[in-house]
């Protein structure tokens, strides 16, 4: 080891980083961001499914419910406003993440969360006092409004400030709060549907309590030491990675962040610079990894958990408590993939969680097309059970990969220069297919019945296609050394990598005729 930097048998450069306290509660406290979002997208299908919620806001569909034989089982819940109070806040998370941009780049990632936990707690008054649709659609816009801003900051706060052989171990603490997040909603919800008629009022204005959380912890945390050095602050950038690293000895690592600061400064227009040539790489993967997460069928399934057990036969409980045990293994899943991403690699994981993901898939899709008709009153307990287990087998797999990957893998590929862009666009695609698949959904459910689940399936075999062949790996790789460590030594990408961008070649073009004039 000299001067902080040690070099392994793989070639990877790895800096001298202990894992210090700061470091674990700055990552944990950012990850509540994760909490408040999955907090959003569990309560969301919970409250949907009580009779109370649905007298108040939406009378047409709580008769359809009330009256069997009255519509097809897959078609109960068929409603645009009802699928707006859900996909609402992920159109306006979708508009919002292009101004967190701007603020995670200018003003740093921590000052991005805090503004995203005030979003957040205003969303949550609007929607705990709403007395019609339009309060419930302002607060969820609100909410909206913060996920953009706290899905922006979070992921690139944890790749910086995580060392690099747990980077994808932190970063994932993200995606665990967000599933922890969601089986607090539905754990609430299996409560408050037993009380009438304020129930889902409770459901809704609960979702203070993480917002909380991440306000306060935005509060306490430091910001980056990449955020404060391409900002400026560089004494301070030093003294914050000698804090986050636990060593005076981080010379070697601090003139890496120094050195991509200034690259960065030079570009003037990140998102036109995302465009191109040696970055299209990371942008091609980063938007199909949210494409193909939010095709994967997940968050019609996390979305509308209740809503789908009950329009499979299930009770009201009943389908609350399937949506508990559902939530209950995202948790553990997630769990199984922090400590496994760092060992096994990001690629077995997703590999190896599409296959379990589209068995379980076609199992569920013959099932329900043998087993359920469009107006049978119930699957049955068996064949109901059985549905329950190969949810589970399918929620299981992707919280162990797409679900957090899909996150990790932007965060900690693009370099400095265009991270804040990258991430800006990284969100801005998963939002804005969340918003279309949960748009679509219950209209989808309806028209396509049981043959809903083959189509994400075969969704799950494209993108199992497009990990085997162009997704290369990035486990251990220092987060500056991108570039050289994986672009560069894979079979496809490279080609972007060694050639220069058209626009290079005519500025050393142009640059060439001014020297020769006379």
């Amino acid at each position: 080891m000299v001067g902080g930097l040690a070099v392994s048998g793989s070639g990877a450069t790895h800096f001298e980083a202990k894992i210090t306290p700061l470091v674990i509660i700055s990552c944990i406290m950012a990850a509540t961001g994760g909490l408040m979002f999955g907090y959003d997208v569990g309560v969301s299908g919970g409250v949907t499914s009580m009779d109370d919620f649905l007298m108040k806001f939406f009378p047409k569909v709580y008769k359809r419910k009330k009256e069997p034989g009255l519509d097809s089982n897959y078609c109960k819940y068929d409603n645009q406003g009802l699928q707006l109070f859900t996909s609402s806040l992920y159109l306006a998370g979708l508009t919002s993440t292009f101004f967190a941009s701007y603020t995670t780049r200018r003003l740093g990632r921590r000052l991005t969360m805090l503004i995203a936990g005030v979003f957040f707690l205003v969303g949550v008054i609007f929607n705990g006092t709403a007395q019609n649709l339009a309060m419930l659609i302002v607060g969820r816009i609100l909410l909206g409004c913060g996920v953009g801003f706290a899905n922006q900051a979070i992921p690139l706060f944890l790749s910086e400030i995580a060392p690099t052989r747990i980077r994808g171990g932190l970063n994932i603490l993200f995606q665990l709060n967000i599933t922890i997040g969601i089986l607090f909603a539905n754990l609430v919800n299996y409560g408050t549907a037993k009380i009438h008629p304020w129930g889902w009022r409770l459901s809704l204005a609960l979702a203070g309590i993480p917002a909380m959380l991440l306000t306060g912890g935005a509060l306490l945390v430091t910001d980056t030491p990449n955020s404060l050095i391409e900002r400026g602050h560089l004494d301070e950038g030093k003294a914050v990675l000698r804090k986050i690293r636990g060593t005076d000895n981080v010379d070697a690592e601090f003139d890496e962040i120094v050195e991509a600061s200034r690259v960065a400064q030079e570009v003037k227009h990140p998102f036109r610079n995302l465009l191109k040539r040696r970055n299209r790489p990371q942008l091609v993967i980063s938007i199909l990894l949210q494409i193909f997460q939010q095709f994967t069928g997940i968050n019609a399934i996390m979305f509308y958990a209740p809503v789908l057990f009950n329009t499979l036969g299930f009770k009201s409980d009943a389908s609350l408590y399937s949506a508990v045990i559902t939530g209950a293994v995202n948790v553990l899943s997630t769990v199984v993939s922090i400590y496994s991403v760092d060992k096994l690699g990001r690629r077995a994981l997703l590999l190896e969680a599409g296959a379990q993901m589209f068995l379980s898939q076609v199992v569920i899709a013959v099932l329900l097309g043998v087993k359920l008709g469009d107006h049978s009153d119930t699957l049955g307990k068996g064949y109901a059970v059985l549905v329950v287990v190969m949810v589970c087998t399918f929620v299981s797999s992707f919280a162990w990969s797409w679900g957090p990957l899909g996150w990790l893998i932007p965060s900690e590929t693009f370099p400095l220069e265009t991270r804040s862009a990258g991430q800006s666009v990284t969100v801005c695609v998963n939002l804005l297919f969340t918003f279309v698949i949960a748009q679509a959904f219950l209209s989808m459910l309806c028209h396509l019945k049981y043959a809903i689940f083959a189509f994400f399936s075969a969704w799950v075999l494209v993108m199992s296609v497009f990990v085997l062949f162009l997704l290369p790996e990035t486990k251990n790789v220092p987060i500056e050394e991108m570039t050289e460590k994986v672009w560069k030594q894979h079979w496809f990408w490279k080609r972007y990598m060694n050639e220069e961008d058209d626009d290079d070649v005519v500025k050393k073009s142009n640059g060439t005729k001014q020297q020769v004039q006379p």
